[in-house]
């Protein structure tokens, strides 16, 4: 009999993991998640988030099997989902899946940068994401998998950790597809679960906070569509849709107040002006030993010593970083605005640019993709139908988006003042007339950060 070791969180109380899994979880790759930081730089603006993907990735193994052990339960098991999943209704290929979905969902973040999101989107080489990453350093720890009893496939962990949206060659059984969704699903993944639920408990907000209790004991597995056709998909029984709800609301508000918070991504801004001066190429390397070999430790130590040395690549944004004189709120998006303009962070930007340089203004634009998130809803006829229909709070959740200028503070004041001063005629496009143009690049150095 295996070994059992337990491990505190302040999220899940205890953590429990069996001899081979100890020796994942011990493994350079994964112990380097201890020196990655979740939020990037947030811990400058909120002192308390200086938790790490070590803790989220344990944290969402845990959260994963207790989704795994509820909707594989067979009593919450439909006849119609056991012909079509035999992976988890034949109790030996159910406990291969199990162990599968729990390795899978320890090592689902193992391929990230440092400081997470801040740079991946624009200082990797194209065609690469810290997903693919991640599938890479899986393969190499094949040796490992081979070595568990029983012994994992490593294309399963692959599959499982990373999804179909990310290994599009890849060809998904339904089975494999459920229990990619129960990591990394848009509506009810773990990962989303869990770090909603440790960023709010680290940056001291409520703002992340829902009923996962009751919302995991609710979810099944669903027959989702119209007739035969009908795909299985996670999904909920009645009487945990306000929980769902709350989920979704919680990620909104975490977006919106602790995420996208202006100061937050201006350290993600400085951060990424910094890697692109400072890394060989501009870019992150993507062989697997120089990637695992550098952390956040590496970044700070080359930070605050380019810091302090005006020859240093890299100076500038290490500079502001270091003595805190990051970028500062110009202007945010006004809903009154947009009856002037359809973009009105842009038009500032351009307007600011041309007025006071184009090193003293950066536009941080970005909006989410897609469109209200629909899952299916068990009524207690059995009926399933779409969330999109029972719940007007899904269907009227905003879309994430954020539209700042930010400044240089040396000259935030006289910009402020400049701004008040003509902020109708830069909306409307006639700030030209009064001796400025609006002509020039557009330049966004923001970056589409996903937070998972």
């Amino acid at each position: 009999m295996k070994d059992v070791h337990e491990i505190r969180d302040p999220i899940h109380v205890f953590i429990r993991l069996d001899s081979d899994e100890r020796e994942v979880l011990d493994s350079c790759y994964l112990q380097r998640l201890r020196y990655i930081h979740q939020l990037s730089m947030g811990y400058l603006v909120y002192p308390g988030a200086t938790h790490r993907r070590f803790e989220h990735s344990l944290g969402t193994m845990e959260l994963a099997t207790r989704i795994f052990d509820v909707v594989t339960h067979q009593a919450n098991l439909g006849n119609d989902i056991r012909d079509l999943l035999p992976e988890i209704a034949i109790d030996h290929k159910r406990n291969y899946w199990r162990r599968v979905l729990r390795m899978a969902a320890l090592c689902h973040d193992i391929g990230h940068l440092p400081f997470s999101h801040a740079a991946e989107g624009e200082l990797l080489p194209q065609g690469w994401s810290h997903e693919r990453l991640t599938a890479e350093i899986i393969t190499k720890m094949e040796p490992i998998w081979e070595s568990m009893t029983p012994p994992l496939r490593t294309a399963d962990i692959k599959k499982i950790a990373v999804g179909p949206k990310k290994l599009p060659n890849e060809i998904f059984t339904d089975g494999e597809a459920i229990l990619s969704e129960i990591i990394v699903g848009d509506a009810f993944g773990a990962d989303r679960m869990d770090y909603l639920l440790r960023d709010s408990y680290h940056a001291g907000v409520t703002y992340g906070r829902f009923d996962h209790y009751r919302l995991i004991d609710t979810m099944r597995i669903l027959r989702a569509g119209v007739g035969d056709s009908r795909e299985p998909a996670l999904g909920v029984e009645f009487g945990g849709l306000q929980s769902a709800e709350a989920l979704l609301l919680a990620r909104y508000f975490m977006y919106t107040q602790v995420y996208f918070h202006p100061v937050r991504r201006a350290y993600d801004i400085h951060l990424k002006d910094f890697l692109r001066e400072w890394l060989d190429g501009g870019i992150f390397s993507v062989d697997i030993e120089k990637q695992t070999g550098i952390n956040d430790c590496h970044i700070i130590a080359a930070l605050l010593e380019a810091s302090q040395d005006a020859s240093c690549r890299g100076y500038e944004p290490a500079q502001r970083i270091a003595s805190r004189r990051h970028y500062k709120l110009l202007y945010e998006r006004n809903p009154e605005d947009l009856e002037l303009t359809p973009e009105p962070g842009k038009a500032v930007y351009e307007a600011a640019k041309r007025t006071f340089g184009v090193k003293s203004v950066v536009h941080d634009f970005y909006r989410e993709k897609g469109a209200a998130l629909d899952f299916p809803v068990k009524f207690h006829d059995n009926r399933v139908v779409s969330s999109l229909t029972v719940s007007e709070v899904i269907r009227t959740i905003p879309l994430v988006a954020v539209d700042y200028v930010l400044a240089v503070p040396e000259r935030i004041a006289e910009m402020k003042k400049w701004l008040d001063d003509n902020r109708d005629d830069i909306l409307k496009g006639v700030l030209d007339k009064k001796g400025g143009n609006l002509c020039g690049e557009t330049h966004q150095n923001g970056s589409d950060i996903v937070i998972d």
